[in-house]
């Protein structure tokens, strides 16, 4: 029932026109520049230039989908990849359940099934095309596979393929997206937490140790391994030691980061990341769209206004001008340096986590401006109200001591609101890859159920 609910809910949102961006296009171009000319770069004709802006993972994805489908449906192939995010999607909702099952209880799989089945913002991303949805499939995905691990660990035994398995997870997830890679550091803390923490007495402390050892090899080769051809591709093309990818720009090409650090020290919302990081560089900004706490006195906002002014005349960022933008950042963080490394950071994961997800859903992004769309807003305000239902029910969960292998799952949640809130361009969508943990937590809170070290999983309905 809970799959068949979930299928249709995606299905209708598919159904429906889903909102575009501008990822979405690169993703597409760098599929397509793969698929068409072999070379993994943006651009056409004599401007087509190799890049490593963006991870290889969802380009190649996509191309394999317009080579299989592009003849058939020339205009509709991206409808395939639709319908394979839609089938990771459930998948992920299954996964889920299956590691509720084993960790918690049959009840806490079945509320786990129908929270992830059920959930609008998860199955938002199955119609679009971008990295949400492989990305929370491969995060369930690793996390299931880990649990598996860690109760053979338990049980005194080794789940060599649950291992392997977990760490072409974490892989998939990184060459996806550069912050994937957070899914890898959570698990490897979470084996070696719990295989030092489960070890038997009776067992000595050096056997348990290499067999811990051992198991953690298995799972960094697993997981390290798949990033070499990319890593080797990027040295062989730009020289340079990158398994990731660049945060701003390709080597040789203007560093802007030193502007982005200015954007650093006002930033806490998504309307800044619409109305200005999206704009700098290559559109205007308004002035009016700088809040009063970009300016910490009268001088400071003559500066800013100044620097504005003259980015304004050319929508670039040349190298002086960065390095006054970057002047100016310096002095706010030395001025107030609490305020840059602390609240602004607590404040933008506060945005995303508890804004509602309008972008998806293809609503006003003033979303309280009632007058102006009073439909929408009351479309927005019970989405937020969903959200806020999932965030606060795990926040218990966790709070509680009802989630399995917290320290793992936990640490993936800090982890992640760390980096962040270290960004200077907050976007509600960022936070959709802790929806795997939300879910379970929330399946725990809701069923009073509490993480056992083992059980084997009952029969999947």
């Amino acid at each position: 029932m809970w799959i068949a609910a979930g299928l249709i809910l995606r299905l209708t949102l598919i159904w429906f026109p889903r909102p575009g961006d501008d990822d979405t296009l690169d993703y597409l171009q760098l599929g397509q520049n793969l698929l068409h000319h072999g070379i993994y770069g943006m651009g056409s004709g004599a401007d087509l230039s190799p890049t490593m802006y963006r991870l290889p993972a969802y380009p190649i994805f996509l191309a394999i989908f317009e080579f299989l489908f592009g003849s058939l449906w020339p205009k509709s192939w991206v409808n395939a990849v639709f319908v394979f995010q839609i089938a990771a999607d459930l998948a992920t909702g299954l996964l889920l359940a299956a590691f509720a099952r084993r960790h918690l209880s049959d009840r806490a799989a079945e509320a786990t099934l129908a929270l992830a089945m059920l959930c609008p913002f998860t199955a938002a991303y199955a119609g679009i095309a971008m990295t949400e949805c492989l990305s929370v499939f491969a995060i369930a995905l690793g996390f299931y596979a880990a649990g598996r691990a860690l109760a053979a660990h338990t049980s005194g035994s080794r789940d060599l393929p649950a291992l392997i398995l977990a760490g072409l997870a974490s892989a998939l997830a990184t060459l996806l997206r550069p912050d994937g890679i957070l899914l890898a550091a959570s698990i490897g803390l979470g084996l070696i937490f719990y295989f030092i923490r489960g070890r038997s007495r009776a067992e000595p402390a050096l056997t348990a140790f290499r067999r811990g050892l051992a198991a953690i090899s298995i799972f960094c080769a697993a997981a390290l391994l798949p990033l070499v051809p990319w890593s080797v591709r990027n040295w062989a093309r730009f020289h340079v030691f990158q398994p990731l990818a660049p945060r701003y720009a390709d080597p040789g090409e203007p560093s802007i980061a030193g502007a982005r650090r200015w954007l650093r020290t006002w930033t806490i919302e998504y309307i800044n990341t619409a109305n200005v990081c999206w704009n700098f560089p290559g559109d205007s900004i308004d002035l009016a769209d700088i809040p009063p706490r970009a300016f910490d006195s009268p001088q400071q906002r003559e500066q800013t206004i100044a620097l504005i002014d003259e980015y304004n005349r050319t929508d670039t960022l040349p190298p002086s001008l960065t390095a006054r933008f970057a002047a100016l950042a310096d002095q706010r963080i030395h001025d107030h340096p609490f305020r840059y490394y602390v609240m602004l950071p607590l404040l933008r994961d506060a945005d995303m986590l508890l804004r509602p997800r309008t972008i998806e859903f293809d609503l006003d992004v003033f979303w309280w401006r009632w007058t102006d769309h009073p439909a929408q807003s009351t479309w927005a305000m019970v989405l937020g109200l969903i959200n806020l239902f999932y965030v606060a029910a795990a926040a218990w969960a966790f709070i509680r001591g009802r989630v399995p292998f917290a320290w793992m799952l936990g640490s993936y949640l800090i982890l992640r609101l760390i980096v962040l809130g270290a960004m200077e361009n907050p976007e509600p969508r960022y936070t959709i890859q802790f929806f795997p943990i939300f879910i379970i937590a929330a399946a725990a809170a809701l069923t009073c159920s509490r993480a056992v070290p083992h059980r084997e999983p009952g029969p999947t309905r």
